[in-house]
């Protein structure tokens, strides 16, 4: 019997929605949220990325801002930058698109924006706010992950997760957020023993190790909900024939662009996985649609506050 296929897509589209009334709701009360995007140099994969999350926050109502610095900048020019949209209160949200110019040292740039400004959710004070779970800012794919089986009703709670991949952008938090919803959680990475045998395992298998069509069906537990992060391209005939042979409508995507993307997760695993995300479709729609969850989070956990006490003076008044 074939996996269920988690609709990405579909999820995210949801996630919009709501996000976009909450828009509407802060703008309507004197807070509109505001999301700055540092985009440096010339990296076509980078402009595509930055124009998407540009477009959503216009679909959203939420405020941006594309800041485009030029290749040759320097990380003391760009730590300017980051110091004047901390300073500036109507921007809740700074994203600084990676990677940056070979010149620039980017953790110090990364290390520059304020912790409640860090809508990526990688400063180590968001990191630190995720693993003792109070309120913050957490990086987008994992948040999306979890909004994936919440959506879905794929239960975490009680249940054994294995994580393939140990990235501070992926790998861990998404570990850390498990561990956070009652999972019982293990991460393997390139030493681990057995890893096939360990995965099959998992009642959740989460595939981010950026190798393509890694995890076979050998991996993974029969009736197991897998949550595909990797995003390969695949442009060789061969490769290409190996994953997807007799799949027709792959055959004429693949004959028309020359290429076509695939994920750490091998088809075959659709035919023994108990649910799927896609690729493409499947967790890629949720990094956006979290920025933009994050850019109102951030701006109701800045500004909050003040909201509150403009509407209680307004009551007492």
């Amino acid at each position: 019997m074939a996996a269920t296929i988690l609709d990405g897509n579909k999820i995210a589209a949801e996630i919009k929605a709501e996000v976009a009334q909450q828009v509407r709701d802060l703008t309507a009360a004197g807070l509109r949220p505001g999301l700055a995007v540092i985009l440096a140099g010339n990296n076509p994969a980078s402009e595509i990325y930055v124009r998407g999350k540009v477009k959503s926050c216009e679909e959203l109502g939420i405020h941006s801002e594309k800041h485009a610095p030029p290749e040759s900048v320097t990380t003391a020019e760009l730590l300017h930058l980051v110091r004047e949209l901390n300073r500036r209160d109507e921007i809740d949200g700074i994203l600084v698109q990676l990677p940056l110019p070979a010149q620039v040292d980017s953790k110090a740039v990364l290390m520059a924006v304020e912790p409640a400004k860090d809508v990526d959710g990688f400063h180590p004070v968001n990191v630190g706010f995720l693993s003792t779970q109070r309120p913050g800012l957490v990086p987008c794919t994992p948040a999306g992950i979890i909004e994936i089986l919440q959506r879905s009703q794929v239960a975490i709670a009680g249940r054994e997760a294995v994580v393939v991949g140990r990235s501070d952008i992926v790998g861990k938090p998404t570990a850390m957020l498990l561990i956070n919803h009652n999972a019982t959680v293990t991460v393997c990475h390139s030493k681990t023993h057995d890893l096939p045998g360990v995965c099959r395992r998992a009642d959740i298998l989460v595939a981010a190790i950026g190798r393509t069509g890694m995890i076979t069906r050998n991996f993974v537990k029969p009736g197991a909900a897998v949550i595909d992060v990797g995003m390969n391209k695949i442009s060789d005939r061969a490769e290409f024939e190996r994953f997807f042979k007799g799949n027709e409508k792959r055959e004429q995507a693949f004959a028309k662009n020359g290429s076509t993307l695939i994920g750490d997760v091998h088809p075959e695993v659709a035919e023994v996985a108990g649910a799927l995300t896609p690729v493409p479709g499947g967790v890629g729609p949720l990094t956006i649609a979290m920025l933009m969850s994050n850019t109102v989070k951030a701006a109701r956990l800045r500004r909050g506050s003040r909201l509150r006490e403009a509407a209680l003076s307004l009551e007492r008044a």
